[in-house]
């Protein structure tokens, strides 16, 4: 045996091993990288299937023509590659489409089309199909009026004017719809046993006749609605100002053709009212000028008024 360990065979073939493990040292990250290579590979050559929401989108004349009858999104089928199916559904950088550019009044039905879509892909739409309506457009001016629950109203209160912001608004829409159309109403939702003053945002709805609501588009969607609500208690009382943030160099004088408003509010707040203060800030006013002013309830320590703004002159001079 020790002949065998001190002969040149044996040393050969511990040789050959050193020569393997080292060879094999030497080329680890080269073998790691091909086995990463290989795991890239197969990522890249493996399908996925995924489903995304579009925006639907119509190529249409629309300043000629309204369409109506067509949902805002569709569902999107998409398989292929993993790598393009992830990108895309992540950038959704195609769309969806319908072409109506050769299409007259009326109804048809349409096929959707899509543009952007790498080619290695494969796609569904679903639906595959719509069925639109396609009128003339048209834009009228309607006349805004105010809405509420009048059984939301507290006993023993009322409502003074009410004031809309916006006394006509635009409604576009087919002229189909349009001619349904008669007025545009301004819905407050009261709660029960309503008390207050209400000074808010309302969204607007075009009806026809019958109450009905209108598909068209209205300019703007909504507008400011006050309800002035108040004790049974008023009195019609005269203006008087007080004239705020004025330059101690000029004069100011105030003067509005509303000579009187009425005030309301519990007895104890009317009793020995003898006029309505109304605070007009003259801080950036340098020259004669006109405009609106809100009169103030916690200024007249009362419920409200009627009407709740007024417009005025103001005249300015140097003194």
């Amino acid at each position: 045996m020790r002949k065998f360990f001190n002969s040149t065979f044996f040393y050969l073939i511990l040789s050959f091993i050193f020569a393997i493990l080292l060879y094999a040292y030497a080329n680890q990250d080269k073998l790691n990288f091909t086995s990463d290579n290989n795991s890239n590979i197969t990522k890249l050559a493996s399908t996925k299937k995924a489903s995304v929401s579009a925006n639907l989108q119509l190529n249409v004349n629309s300043s000629k023509y309204f369409v109506t009858g067509y949902p805002d999104k569709v569902n999107v089928s998409l398989s292929g590659p993993t790598a393009l199916v992830t990108t895309t559904t992540n950038t959704q950088n195609f769309h969806i489409y319908a072409d109506l550019s050769k299409l007259g009044v009326g109804k048809h039905r349409v096929k959707l089309s899509q543009d952007g879509l790498n080619s290695e892909l494969n796609y569904k739409i679903n639906p595959s199909y719509i069925t639109v309506n396609i009128q003339p457009r048209q834009t009228v001016s309607l006349p805004v009026s105010a809405s509420y629950d009048k059984n939301m109203i507290a006993s023993g209160y009322h409502v003074g004017k009410v004031v809309v912001s916006d006394a006509k608004v635009k409604a576009t829409g087919a002229s189909s719809e349009i001619s349904k159309a008669v007025r545009v109403i301004a819905k407050l939702n009261l709660s029960q046993n309503t008390n207050n003053t209400v000074n808010s945002q309302a969204i607007l709805e075009a009806v026809d006749r019958k109450g009905n609501t209108v598909n068209v588009i209205l300019t703007p969607a909504t507008t400011n609605v006050y309800l002035p609500i108040s004790s049974g208690n008023f009195k019609e009382l005269p203006i008087k100002y007080r004239v705020d943030n004025k330059a101690s160099n000029k004069t100011y004088t105030i003067t509005s053709s509303t000579k009187k408003v009425k005030v309301f509010g519990t007895s104890s707040e009317l009793d020995g009212l003898n006029d309505v203060t109304v605070a007009v800030d003259v801080s950036r006013i340098t020259s004669n000028q006109t405009k609106t002013v809100q009169l103030d309830k916690s200024l007249n320590k009362v419920s409200g008024f009627n009407p709740n703004k007024i417009k005025v002159s103001i005249e300015v001079k140097d003194k």
